[in-house]
């Protein structure tokens, strides 16, 4: 049965005036589910939905980790001020600047106001809430201290969130200008190297290799197969990585690549080890068993070989082995990290030994990619100038010829 809207206005205990929106059967359902909370209610009206707002949305909105990491820190406020779960999670919803993320909220409400733990609502909205979430709430509950553990999600989330900033700020100005190189090639070839030809036939005479080059690129990007190329060809390519990338076994490949991709290959292997680090030692400060922390951490490392080498090592530790044991045996573990969790063991503080870890590539990656961007700068305007200067030259190497037969 579809739920209406309906907008409520109440009073709270201490008599200030509460405005908001809930989805129910009836004016009644909401009535009642408003007492529930401990708001006594003022007026209840239903909203009309617009026909323009009905089912527009081309693309699917989708929950961000930028918005998982806000969820958390507003949570874990709300439930440390004394707020019941079910209020905590009404005013979440309400607030929430993603209408995706406001819209799983209300059903996770109703969910755990007709029973549900927090932990088994959650786990349903798997798209919108990551295993590692789902499994740090569940030790929260069980632990009684979900506050603690949701400002643990939020502050992994945060980091990660700047880790992805980082990130971007070293592939951005590489990705523009390759860009522009492109778009520039075409420009000239499109445009400009058609105005010289004219000129090439009333000169006579051979042409230069480079100048015949030249001249036949433009015809077959100016020809109706060279522009089939141009457009077909990138999509063809798009697409087939997509699907490759869908599949394990071409995810792994592809990952593997990544980690041998000279100069950035490097910074997504620090990439790596500092997620795995962050996600297990979050995991095992919440209290999650360790068998189950390495599953999910190999689930959450978005890296093939590195989540391999984490399933081995979870089989190890399974038959009585140690973690830094069976991580000797993979050189994707640089021998710092072994060491360092090793220590870890010994002194009963893995956790804190993964967090240290994790901060020290997070530095590390900072310094990375601030040394990526200053080192492509120069490279790409090079590069840039490089595809320029030689179709120049090209276009002007006859008439040099034409100049040095006068003298």
């Amino acid at each position: 049965m579809a739920t209406t809207t309906f907008k409520y206005q109440v009073r709270d205990r201490s008599g200030r005036v509460v405005n908001g929106t809930l989805e129910a059967d009836n004016q009644g359902a909401v009535a009642a589910r408003l007492r529930q909370m401990g708001y006594a209610p003022v007026s209840i009206e239903q909203v009309k939905a617009k026909a323009s707002t009905r089912e527009l949305h081309i693309f699917k909105p989708k929950v961000k980790l930028g918005d998982l990491a806000i969820f958390s820190r507003q949570f874990a406020t709300m439930i440390n001020a004394g707020l019941s779960l079910l209020r905590a999670l009404t005013i979440l919803g309400e607030q929430s600047e993603n209408k995706e993320l406001a819209r799983i909220v209300d059903v996770i409400r109703r969910d755990v106001e007709a029973g549900k733990s927090l932990s088994v609502a959650m786990a349903v909205h798997d798209k919108a809430f990551p295993r590692l979430f789902v499994a740090m709430v569940r030790a929260g509950e069980t632990a009684g201290m979900l506050d603690q553990v949701l400002v643990r999600v939020a502050d992994s989330y945060e980091k990660e969130v700047a880790l992805r900033g980082k990130i971007k700020a070293a592939l951005t100005y590489p990705v523009i200008v390759f860009i522009l190189a492109i778009l520039l090639t075409a420009v000239m070839l499109m445009f400009i190297v058609p105005t010289f030809v004219g000129m090439f036939q009333t000169l006579g005479g051979e042409l230069p290799l480079p100048t015949k080059i030249l001249l036949k690129a433009s015809n077959f990007v100016r020809s109706w197969p060279g522009l089939i190329t141009l457009v077909i060809l990138p999509i063809g390519l798009w697409q087939t990585f997509k699907r490759v990338r869908a599949t394990e076994r071409g995810r792994f490949q592809l990952d593997r690549i990544k980690l041998q991709i000279p100069v950035f290959g490097d910074l997504f292997h620090k990439i790596a080890i500092a997620r795995f680090s962050r996600n297990f030692g979050v995991l095992l400060k919440a209290g999650v068993p360790i068998l189950q922390a390495l599953e999910i951490t190999a689930d959450t490392v978005n890296n093939g070989p590195i989540a391999n080498a984490v399933r081995d090592v979870q089989a190890s530790v399974k038959e009585g082995e140690a973690i830094a044991t069976p991580l000797q045996n993979h050189d994707v573990f640089p021998p710092m990290v072994v060491q360092m969790i090793a220590v870890g063991e010994e002194t009963g503080a893995v956790d804190t030994m993964l967090e240290k870890i994790a901060d020290f590539y997070d530095q590390e990656i900072e310094s990375t990619t601030e040394s990526l961007t200053a080192l492509m700068e120069p490279v790409m305007i090079a590069v840039l100038g490089a595809i320029v200067g030689s179709m120049v030259i090209a276009l002007y190497m006859p008439i040099f010829s034409v100049f040095n037969l006068i003298e």
